[in-house]
Order: C-alpha cells, then sequence, then structure tokens
C-alpha cells in the first residue's frame, strides 16, 4: 500500500473513549509522516453491542470482547491499524498481525469515584461499589470485606452517569488514563457529573491490571503499515507491558483474572510487582522480581505466584 495514493484507514470503537485515543494516534502518525491522509472508521464489537454479557466472566466469547472485531477487519484488509486499549487486548496475537506499537504510558492508578466525601474510608458500612473487573473487586473486598460489590457495565461516560443517579451505587472504579484522555481534569480531586460531585481517590495500593494505561495500534503484519508506527512505539512502555502481560499469560487467564501488575524499568533491570487473588475466597498473593528482560521477570513472578 502507497500511503499517498489513498488513506489510511484506521478502525476504533465508537466509545467517546475509544475515539479520543484513536485521534491521539492519528495526530501523531500525521505529525511523525507529513502528507498522512488518515480516516477512522467505526466498528462496532461484542463487548459494545452486547451489553449485557458479563466481563467479570470466563465466558467463550469473553475472550477479546472489545477487539475481536477489530482484528477480524485488519485480517480482511478492510482497515489498516487498529487503536485499543492494551489492557482489553488478550495475550495471544492473532497470526497475521503485530502490535506494532505501545504508546507511552498514561498514569495508571485506578480511582474510587464516590458520591460520598473522605474516599474508601468514607464510604458508609455495607456501600455498593460497582465494578466488573474481579481485580478491582476482590482487591476492594479485601480492605472492605462489608462493601457490596456488584457488576456495573458501559463506556466511561455511562458509568458516572449510573453513579450521579444514586441507587444501587455509592461509588465505582475508573482508570485516571480514561478519564484524563477525556478531559477530566483530576486535580481538583472531584467531578462535577449532571449537577451532582463525585469525589475521587486514587486507590495506590491496588496494583493495575496488565497494560493498564497503555495504547496500542495493531496491523498487519510485513504491511508497510508496520514501519509507518514505529515512530510511534515508545519502548520502554512496551518492555514492561510486555513483562505484565507475560505474568497474565503464564497463569493462563485473560480478564477475568484477579490480576494486578506494574512493571518498571531500573537500573538494575525490569522490576515487576504483582497481586494475584486465585478464587473469590483466597487471600490475595504477592510476587517480585527484577530480571534484565521482560520474559525472565515475568517468569520468575509467575513461578512464585503458581507456587505460593
Amino acid at each position: 500500500m502507497n500511503a499517498a495514493q489513498r488513506p489510511l484507514i484506521l478502525g476504533t470503537r465508537g466509545s467517546d473513549l475509544a475515539l479520543a485515543q484513536s485521534r491521539m494516534v492519528r495526530d501523531a502518525l500525521k505529525a511523525a509522516h507529513s502528507g498522512l491522509n488518515i480516516e477512522l472508521k467505526i466498528i462496532t464489537t461484542t463487548g459494545d453491542a452486547r451489553t449485557a454479557l458479563p466481563l467479570h466472566e470466563p465466558t467463550a466469547e469473553g475472550a477479546g470482547l472489545f477487539t475481536k472485531q477489530l482484528e477480524e477487519a485488519l485480517l480482511r484488509e478492510e482497515i489498516d491499524l487498529a487503536v485499543h486499549s492494551l489492557k482489553d487486548l488478550p495475550v495471544q496475537t492473532p497470526e497475521g498481525l503485530k502490535l506494532a506499537a505501545i504508546l507511552p504510558r498514561a498514569p495508571i492508578d485506578d480511582l474510587l469515584v464516590s458520591r460520598h466525601q473522605g474516599g474508601l474510608a468514607g464510604l458508609p458500612l455495607g456501600s455498593t461499589v460497582g465494578s466488573s473487573s474481579p481485580r478491582r473487586a476482590l482487591l476492594l473486598k479485601a480492605r472492605r470485606p462489608d462493601l457490596n460489590l456488584i457488576p456495573i457495565r458501559g463506556n466511561v461516560p455511562t458509568r458516572l452517569s449510573k453513579l450521579a443517579a444514586g441507587a444501587p451505587f455509592d461509588a465505582t472504579i475508573l482508570a485516571a488514563a480514561g478519564l484524563g484522555r477525556l478531559g477530566h481534569d483530576l486535580s481538583r480531586g472531584s467531578l462535577q457529573i449532571e449537577g451532582l460531585t463525585l469525589w475521587l481517590e486514587s486507590l495506590e495500593w491496588m496494583l493495575p491490571a496488565p497494560g493498564q494505561g497503555a495504547i496500542a495500534v495493531e496491523c498487519r503484519a510485513g504491511d508497510s503499515t508496520e514501519e509507518l508506527l514505529s515512530s510511534l512505539n515508545h519502548a520502554p512502555t512496551a518492555r514492561c507491558a510486555e513483562a505484565e502481560r507475560l505474568v497474565l499469560k503464564h497463569l493462563g487467564g485473560g480478564c477475568h483474572l484477579a490480576l494486578g501488575a506494574l512493571a518498571r524499568e531500573t537500573q538494575e533491570g525490569i522490576s515487576l510487582n504483582s497481586i494475584f487473588i486465585p478464587r473469590s475466597d483466597a487471600a490475595p498473593l504477592s510476587a517480585s522480581a527484577i530480571a534484565p528482560s521482560p520474559a525472565e521477570v515475568a517468569r520468575l513472578v509467575a513461578d512464585q505466584l503458581l507456587s505460593s
């Protein structure tokens, strides 16, 4: 494909956050390669179309709930690149495709978004928190066993709207990266949603999902688009995210696993911390290691978790 002869077609989900992230990629590509013409094409994924599907259960349809249709469009050559939240991508990339770029990571924090001041400590006894993430729900339950955790579906604005509406939700947990990319000012410690003040607290003790805060761009392996995308790849983020995702792969799971992992580059190598709750009635297991490569450090951490 000659990018100068026809536009690059960028595939994206239609949510506000997906579109914001896709525009970031589009603008970065155009800044790096003058003369590029890039068109966005909205593709509806299973997760978008079937809002009743549980995100927290290991169903056969759960793998790639928000990514499969984008990858199929790539393989059919209907689009030239696809933009994903990296944490949504299964750890196994389909044959013929490649993650050609991982953009610099945004803040990785999870935020408690609450109708009550005072953060987690300020939630009244028996409060209801909406979360479809087993990692978030079980780690929160370990700190506050009195809380009632129930699933919540919808994109970020929908979840905020549900929370602002009140019952049954007292609070929810959202990624700081997504809120920031949607233009919310997190420095004020609160959000104004539908005339209501929602209070924010960073849950710094809650390790993020593997790849949380990172944007991934996927294309066909060997396609000319791969070379264009290489200019966007942020190698430190890519290495750290690879280590986190390899732990997930070693544990044999997807988004239904209650796994938190955070890797950072240090002078000694890649430092990786992880927490895993294998069952809803189990205590959290922690592991950490430092090694030169993503593969080595992930194997060390996974072995610790599996042998605990």
